[in-house]
């Protein structure tokens, strides 16, 4: 943490001070928060394959949970080799919806995770017409995957383009976290014990405590249910 979440976790200890406190505090005792690292993509594209219109335009917010999600690939290296894992994002909290893991980056591994992130927001009755936005790889324009989300999921799918970061920003972030808090930190010698180390990280960490300055210095659970009590507190009214 840098000190902005820092900050937010002691007003929420009930601490009484400024963020300009805490920065020169951490100054005093030479800490600061970790620089993330950049890593190449895993994107491969099928020329061949029917392309999807960018229906995000960079505009990475969205109103409530369900409207857009977005996802990515990423490589975890262990001694064993590497072990590839599939991410799908709500932008409107940044919760972590899905996120399966696999030998191989293939359209299997992105459909387990659309199918985890479909069942657990409560099924296509929930998440019909949602945006799912990723780059333009191969998984992702694979007949299995786009099949499953037009025709069993009623997912719209959106992509950026080719070679450009900043398309898919939202992803990008995500992965940029993982590795300076979780993957710079651990030299893993199996493959299990890099499922046992992130899967622990995201289910038990980036969703329900760690602070994102996207979804109001709030823990994404947090923030989801938050908006949930404001929504029906109007409701009521």
């Amino acid at each position: 943490y840098g000190s902005p979440r820092v900050h937010a976790d002691l007003l929420a200890a009930g601490w009484m001070l400024s963020v300009n406190t805490v920065a020169d505090s951490m100054r005093r005792q030479g800490l600061q928060g970790r620089k993330p690292k950049h890593s190449k993509g895993l994107t491969r594209q099928d020329r061949k394959a029917p392309k999807f219109p960018d229906l995000l335009k960079r505009d990475f917010t969205a109103p409530g949970p369900n409207v857009k999600w977005c996802g990515d690939i990423t490589e975890i290296p262990t001694d064993e080799g590497k072990l590839y894992m599939a991410t799908v994002l709500d932008l409107f909290s940044r919760r972590l919806l899905a996120c399966p893991t696999s030998e191989h980056p293939d359209a299997k591994l992105v459909c387990d995770g659309i199918k985890i992130a479909a069942a657990g927001r409560g099924g296509r009755a929930k998440i019909d017409s949602v945006i799912f936005h990723t780059d333009r790889g191969s998984t992702y324009t694979a007949s299995s995957f786009t099949l499953l989300c037009k025709d069993k999921l009623g997912i719209r799918q959106s992509m950026g383009r080719v070679g450009s970061c900043f398309d898919n920003a939202a992803a990008e972030s995500f992965f940029s976290t993982l590795e300076h808090e979780v993957l710079s930190r651990h030299h893993f010698t199996t493959k299990a014990q890099a499922r046992t180390v992130v899967l622990a990280w995201c289910h038990e960490f980036y969703n329900t405590h760690r602070r994102h300055s996207s979804a109001a210095m709030m823990a994404p659970a947090d923030y989801e249910q938050t908006a949930a009590q404001v929504a029906d507190g109007k409701e009521a009214a």
